[in-house]
């Protein structure tokens, strides 16, 4: 998407109508909608470049709203801007002027790409026919679902982007997470588009069931199977439980079969973590939520910071190039919490932990009691270098290995126990 020319292009350029904010916000309803634009310029990176943008679009009467920049780890650039004023709402028109003003900057080279609205509106208020989130296609599956075929039941979560419903499709118990429209901006199209792409080539027992999705804003949803059991987080934290050894390395071997194929497919989660862990009827764990996932791609890794701190791997934090042993830290970090049930770094801020494993080498403490071959690959899963880190097949191995242990101690101690108990009622009776 991002490719490497010496040239500064215009990759994208969006018209979008946001209606103004109603009464409530505003104190006032002058009934008119104001158009913005999103412009998305990429080039090599280099200095002053977001200025020369800047002035470039203020020449032109243009607001700046918000603007993002991005640099990748080969030296590409991507200065992202939503702005309005513009005297028309045609978006060729706006982009046929940016052309001309590109020039003297350095020859402009454009590739328009498609991305629709969030919530179009014209005038008069009604709406347009909108388009549907561009989701690239091989033309061998069929997963838009209609909408209306959905019933929702109840609410499970809500989060700031968007709502988790249980509900039911075709008379199947499924989950629906619901994107909030009035969130829906690129960026999140962009997420849907990438979660959906993903999700509909997954098929592994380990991994959430994706069903289907509704690709047309301003309704934008993924159906997934329905996880009775609820997440591993909310089971250690919510109701105070702890795995007990066996079962503790059941789930963990569960997380990382799953891991395990996304990772043979070329997908790195990014944001593993006991939230993301979903549990079904019969105790099966299965890895969820690729919001954030990507797909491996051989060169220009983009460094923005993805995944939740107190999982991160410090490469991941730094801003540094990075691939999938970042899932191998992160699984780490869910291994202690299945051993402990705690939050990691649970007294410090996010942001204190960042530093603290970046800067300082800080981990979770192993408990004194812990097996010490699950606490020494704990410590080879967080390890500072990431090539230091195992990978999910030897992972895989030596957790059965573990597993097979503690069994065997338990099939022990049981045999011990029970002649134990008929030597003491032996010796009782004979006193």
């Amino acid at each position: 998407m991002f490719g490497s020319s010496p040239n500064l292009e215009a990759l994208a350029l969006q018209g979008t109508e946001f209606v103004e904010e109603d009464e409530e916000t505003t104190g006032q309803d002058d009934g008119f909608s104001k158009a913005l634009h999103e412009i998305t310029f990429s080039s090599d990176d280099k200095p002053k470049l977001l200025s020369q943008l800047t002035s470039l679009l203020a020449e032109l009467g243009l607001n700046i709203q918000e603007a993002h920049v991005f640099s990748t780890t080969d030296g590409y650039s991507l200065d992202v801007f939503v702005v309005d004023g513009w005297h028309n709402e045609e978006t060729e028109d706006l982009r046929t002027t940016l052309e001309e003003k590109l020039l003297p900057i350095e020859k402009p080279s454009l590739i328009p790409r498609s991305l629709s609205s969030a919530s179009e509106h014209d005038q008069s208020g009604s709406a347009h026919e909108s388009d549907f989130v561009a989701i690239p296609n091989d033309g061998t599956d069929v997963w838009e679902i209609d909408y209306r075929q959905l019933k929702f039941e109840s609410k499970i979560a809500s989060g700031s982007y968007g709502d988790l419903f249980k509900g039911t499709y075709c008379s199947q118990e499924v989950a629906i997470k619901v994107l909030k429209p009035e969130r829906l901006d690129s960026d999140l199209q962009k997420e849907f588009a990438q979660e959906v792409y993903i999700m509909r080539k997954v098929r592994h027992r380990n991994v959430v069931q994706f069903i289907g999705a509704c690709t047309k804003p301003p309704t934008l949803c993924i159906v997934t199977e329905f996880m009775s059991g609820g997440s591993v987080y909310d089971f250690l934290h919510k109701q105070r439980g702890v795995f007990k050894m066996p079962t503790l390395l059941k789930v963990a071997i569960d997380v990382s079969k799953g891991m395990n194929y996304l990772h043979q497919n070329n997908i790195i989660h990014r944001d593993l973590k006991a939230p993301n862990l979903l549990m079904d009827e019969n105790e099966v764990v299965k890895v969820a939520d690729f919001g954030v996932a990507r797909v491996k791609t051989q060169s220009g890794v983009m460094t923005a910071e993805t995944g939740t701190y107190r999982w991160m791997a410090p490469e991941v934090i730094e801003h540094r190039p990075y691939d999938h042993k970042a899932d191998i830290f992160s699984f780490g970090i869910v291994l202690w919490e299945l051993l402990t049930g705690k939050l990691p770094y649970e007294y410090l801020t996010p942001l204190q932990a960042a530093v603290g494993v970046v800067q300082k080498g800080l981990r979770p403490t192993i408990p004194k009691n812990t097996h010490p071959k699950l606490a020494e690959l704990l410590e080879r899963c967080w390890q500072q270098e990431p090539e230091m880190r195992p990978d999910f097949p030897e992972i895989i191995e030596i957790l059965q290995q573990i597993a097979k242990e503690v069994n065997e101690e338990s099939e022990r101690k049981e045999k011990h126990q029970s002649s134990g108990g008929f030597l003491s009622v032996f010796r009782s009776n004979h006193h």
